[in-house]
C-alpha cells in the first residue's frame, strides 16, 4: 500500500471517531501518529460491529449486516480482505503489532447478544456482556499501547472495558428503554432494589433507583481504580490518553449525579471544559 493511499484510510478511520465519541478521540488522538491511526482503525471497526446491531432495523437485516461483516472479518484473517479503507488500514495494524484476531470475533459476539437482546439476571451476566462489547476492544489495544507488557495487563485492560460499558449502561438508561426497548439494569438488581418497568416507563428518579444507580457505579468506579493502578506498566507515550480515556468515562459518573441522576430523561456527558481539566491534572500529578 503506498503511503497516500494509507494516509486516507486511517484518515477514513479517524474521521469515524472523531464523529462519534468525542471522549475517546480527545484522549486518543494525544498519542503519537501512528499508535493514533491503529486505535482509529481499531475504533472503526467495533463501531462498525456496533452499527450492525444497533438503528431501526428489522433483527433480520441486524443479522445479516452482522454476517456479511463477519465473512469479512473471515476474508481478512485468511489474507484475502475486501478492498475497503477499514480492512486496509486494519491490515497495517496488524502488519505492525502483535494483534490476536480472536478479540474480533469476539467483538462480533457481543453484537449479536445485543442483537438477539436478552436483559441480563445477574451482574455477572452483565460482566459477561460487557466484556465480549468494551473488554474485547481493551485487549485489542494493548499490543498498541503497552507494547512491552500487553502480555501482562489482560486483566486490567478487561476491567477498564468493563467499567467503561457500566458506565455508557448507566449513562443511557433512559435512552435504551425508550428508544430500544432495552433494560441492561441486571434482574435481580431491579428486584433487590424494588425498581420497577413502570418506574422506567414513567421516568421516575426515586431513592430506590439512585440506590440501584450507585451499585452499578461504585462497581464501575472499582474497575477504573483497578485499571489506573497498572497505568505505570502501560508505554511512557501512552500512559496520558490512556489515563485520560479512563477518568473522562468515569466522569460521566459525576455528570449523571451532578444532574440529579436523571439519565432516564437526559443526556448527561462530559464537557469539553471537564476534560481540559482533567487532562490538566493528569499532567500536573505525572
Amino acid at each position: 500500500m503506498d503511503a497516500k493511499q494509507m494516509q486516507a484510510d486511517f484518515y477514513y478511520c479517524e474521521q469515524i471517531i472523531k464523529s462519534r465519541s468525542k471522549s475517546f478521540y480527545y484522549a486518543f488522538s494525544q498519542l503519537p501518529s501512528e499508535k493514533a491511526n491503529a486505535v482509529y482503525a481499531i475504533y472503526a471497526f467495533c463501531r462498525t460491529a456496533d452499527d450492525c446491531a444497533d438503528g431501526n432495523h428489522l433483527q433480520t437485516e441486524k443479522q445479516q449486516a452482522l454476517a456479511q461483516l463477519k465473512r469479512e472479518l473471515i476474508l481478512f484473517e485468511e489474507q484475502n480482505e475486501v478492498d475497503k479503507p477499514l480492512w486496509r488500514a486494519l491490515r497495517q495494524v496488524f502488519s505492525d503489532y502483535d494483534m490476536d484476531i480472536q478479540l474480533f470475533y469476539d467483538q462480533l459476539t457481543g453484537q449479536s447478544m445485543d442483537i438477539n437482546f436478552i436483559t441480563p439476571k445477574t451482574m455477572h451476566d452483565l460482566e459477561e456482556y460487557s466484556y465480549y462489547v468494551a473488554g474485547s476492544v481493551g485487549l485489542m489495544l494493548l499490543p498498541i499501547i503497552a507494547s512491552e507488557n500487553h502480555t501482562e495487563l489482560h486483566a486490567a485492560a478487561i476491567d477498564l472495558g468493563v467499567a467503561m460499558q457500566i458506565t455508557n449502561i448507566l449513562r443511557d438508561v433512559g435512552e435504551d428503554f425508550h428508544q430500544k426497548q432495552r433494560t441492561y439494569l441486571p434482574e435481580d438488581e431491579l428486584s433487590h432494589f424494588q425498581y420497577t418497568v413502570n418506574d422506567l416507563v414513567n421516568g421516575v428518579v426515586n431513592v430506590q433507583f439512585i440506590k440501584l444507580w450507585e451499585k452499578l457505579a461504585k462497581r464501575a468506579e472499582l474497575l477504573y481504580a483497578q485499571f489506573l493502578h497498572n497505568v505505570n506498566q502501560f508505554d511512557q507515550d501512552s500512559r496520558l490518553p490512556v489515563s485520560l480515556s479512563a477518568q473522562v468515562y468515569r466522569s460521566i459518573l459525576g455528570a449523571v449525579r451532578d444532574n440529579g441522576y436523571d439519565c432516564l430523561n437526559k443526556r448527561n456527558y462530559v464537557t469539553r471544559k471537564k476534560m481540559t481539566e482533567i487532562s490538566a491534572a493528569i499532567k500536573k500529578s505525572s
